[in-house]
């Protein structure tokens, strides 16, 4: 399937009654993960996106009612000089789930074609065989049980430019900000054409790409959260688990 980023940029209003139906997914995701847990099921759930376009708080939303023992939120910034030593995907591998658990990535091995191919960090033939090494690694995690979620979330560049400035007016998020994001900016265009490069090469039936439209917040966070639980409960049975007979009996005893 083509995926077209200039299609998500509609940012419509969100039309229901968001904390309501925020409460509501995330009691499903919390459901979920109890089955993940007790099916001993892996899952991982990735997000890649421009700055600013929200990926932070989906994530804190996202993960609100979790039990912190079985899911770890990964921010992937540049990689340091010893996981330089080895292949891009080595630390990657490193952090993958254990059965039960949930692995949530804020940023991904997705930096080999988009941060490496513009910035130049990476050889041309380095990032064109990124593309093969990457669809090989998601299919090996999905053929060995592992349930694998790529979100991309999108803004305007107009939307992109009014976030950028409440960073700098706002001085409780000023720490979000860098310069960083004005040479990202700058390189739009290249950027661009990478993502839809990345979109064309890696949407594949075993592990196809989901776009948000992050221009409105409110629409951004609900899309994401109901989509994530409409596909990890495609992944684990989602039958509350028995109540053990043994426990019962020891629990009516010293209960009454």
């Amino acid at each position: 399937m083509t995926i077209d980023l200039a299609t998500f940029e509609r940012g419509r209003k969100y039309k229901g009654h968001y904390r309501r139906d925020l409460k509501a997914v995330q009691i499903r995701l919390k459901h979920i993960q109890v089955a993940y847990i007790v099916h001993g099921r892996a899952a991982i759930v990735m997000f890649e996106g421009w700055d600013a376009a929200g990926k932070g708080g989906i994530i804190q939303r996202l993960t609100a009612r979790w039990d912190p023992r079985n899911y770890e939120v990964w921010p992937i910034a540049a990689p340091s000089d010893e996981e330089k030593k080895h292949s891009f995907l080595w630390r990657f591998r490193r952090r993958l789930p254990r059965a039960g658990d949930i692995a949530v990535f804020d940023r991904s091995w997705y930096g080999r074609v988009l941060v490496e191919r513009v910035e130049a960090f990476a050889t041309p033939e380095e990032w064109d065989r990124g593309y093969g090494e990457i669809n090989a690694f998601e299919a090996k995690l999905v053929e060995g049980g592992t349930t694998l979620l790529k979100l991309f979330v999108h803004v305007s560049r107009a939307e992109q430019d009014k976030r950028l400035r409440a960073r700098l007016t706002n001085p409780w998020k000023r720490w979000k900000t860098g310069l960083d994001d004005y040479r990202n900016r700058d390189k739009r265009p290249a950027y661009l054409a990478a993502m839809h490069d990345m979109f064309a090469r890696t949407d594949t039936a075993i592990a196809p790409w989901h776009v948000i439209d992050g221009n409105d917040k409110k629409a951004a966070r609900i899309a994401a959260l109901t989509w994530i639980a409409d596909r990890l409960e495609e992944g684990a049975p989602m039958d509350p688990p028995a109540l053990d007979p043994a426990v019962e009996k020891v629990a009516r005893e010293a209960l009454g």
